[in-house]
C-alpha cells in the first residue's frame, strides 16, 4: 500500500515537471521575441516553479522512506523543507518583476506587438492557463488525498500561476486597446500587469512560507488538539488529560498525552480504553502516531501538572 502511495505521488509530481518544462520553454522564447515583461514575468515565474516542481519530485521520493536509527521519526519534514525554498525562490521572483516593472513605468517604456507576436502571446498565455488549471487539480487532489505538504505546495504555485496568466492576458488586450485607440491609460498595461503578477506571487510566498516554518519549528497543529480533546470527551473513563503535544513531519502527525483513570480500574481496562481511544484519533488524523501515558488519578500525579478537565 505504502508503495502505491509513493508510486502516485512520484507519478503527479513527474507529471508537474514535464508541465514546467514547456511552459517555462515557450513563455521565454515568445517573451524574448515580444520584450513583454507580462509574459517574460511568467516565464521566470514558470522557471521558478519548474525548480520547485523538481524539489518537490525528489523530495516525495524521500519523505515517505521508513524512520532508521538516524531519523527516529522518519524523513517526513523533508516536504515541508521543500516547501520552504519554494517560498525563497518565488520572493526572487518578485523583486525582480517589481524593479523591472517600475522601471519601464518610469523610464515611459511601453509595449508594442505586430499581429504575429500578437497570436503567439495570446497562445502562449491562454494554453499557459489551461495547463495551470489542470495541473493544479490534480496536484491537490493527491496532495489531499496522502496529506503531503510538498504537493499542496506545487497545487498552490500553478493554482496562483492560473490568476498571474489571466492578469498578463488582460495586460495583453489592453496593450492591443492602446495600439487602436492610443489611450494613455493603456500604454502601461503590460507593466501593471507584471506588478499586479507580483503582488500575487508575494501573498503565495506568505502562505507557503508561514505553512513550512510553523512546520519546521514545530508548530502544535491546532485542528489535532481539538481532535484529541473532542475524543477523549468521549471516553467516561478518563478524568483528566495533560502533556498533550503534538507536532507534524510531512505527512505524518505525532501526538502525546497523559490519561488519568480512577486507581480502582485494573490494568486491563486501562489498556483497553488506551486502544480505543488511539484507534479512534487514528481515524480523524490520517497517518498519525498516538502515545499515550496512563496515571492514576490521585494527588501525587497531578500536583505538579497543569490539567485539563474533560467537560
Amino acid at each position: 500500500m505504502k508503495g502505491f502511495i509513493q508510486k502516485e505521488k512520484k507519478n503527479v509530481a513527474l507529471t508537474s515537471v514535464f508541465a514546467a518544462i514547456f511552459l517555462t520553454g515557450s513563455k521565454l522564447i515568445i517573451g524574448l521575441l515580444t520584450t513583454s515583461l507580462g509574459i517574460l514575468s511568467e516565464a521566470l515565474h514558470s522557471g521558478l516553479d519548474l525548480v520547485a516542481a523538481i524539489i518537490t519530485y525528489f523530495s516525495v521520493r524521500v519523505s515517505d522512506k521508513p524512520a532508521d536509527k538516524d531519523h527516529n521519526y522518519g524523513h517526513g519534514k523533508i516536504e515541508n523543507l521543500s516547501a520552504f525554498i519554494e517560498t525563497l525562490l518565488l520572493l526572487v521572483t518578485c523583486f525582480w518583476i517589481i524593479y523591472e516593472a517600475i522601471h519601464r513605468i518610469t523610464s515611459g517604456k511601453g509595449l508594442e506587438l505586430n499581429s504575429i507576436q500578437t497570436i503567439f502571446s495570446f497562445i502562449v498565455v491562454i494554453s499557459s492557463i489551461i495547463i495551470d488549471v489542470w495541473r493544479s487539480r490534480k496536484l491537490y487532489k493527491v496532495a489531499k488525498k496522502h496529506n503531503s505538504q510538498a504537493l499542496e505546495a506545487d497545487a498552490l504555485h500553478f493554482s496562483t500561476d492560473v490568476w498571474s496568466s489571466a492578469v498578463v492576458l488582460v495586460g495583453l488586450i489592453c496593450v492591443k486597446i492602446y495600439e487602436w485607440t492610443h489611450l494613455q491609460v493603456f500604454f502601461y498595461a503590460d507593466s501593471v500587469a507584471a506588478l499586479v503578477v507580483a503582488l500575487i506571487v508575494l501573498y503565495v510566498s506568505y502562505q507557503l512560507g508561514k505553512k513550512a516554518v510553523d512546520v519546521l519549528l514545530d508548530k502544535s497543529p491546532q485542528d489535532t488538539t481539538r481532535i484529541v480533546h473532542d475524543t477523549l470527551k468521549g471516553f467516561p473513563e478518563v478524568l483528566k488529560y495533560h502533556g498533550l503535544k503534538a507536532r507534524t513531519a510531512g505527512a505524518d502527525t505525532f501526538i502525546k498525552f497523559n490519561v488519568h483513570f480512577d486507581p480502582e480500574l485494573s490494568l486491563r481496562e486501562v489498556h483497553e480504553v488506551c486502544d480505543k481511544i488511539e484507534m479512534e484519533i487514528k481515524m480523524r488524523v490520517v497517518r498519525s502516531e498516538v502515545y499515550i501515558h496512563a496515571e492514576p488519578d490521585e494527588t501525587s500525579h497531578i500536583e505538579n501538572e497543569e490539567i485539563d478537565d474533560i467537560v
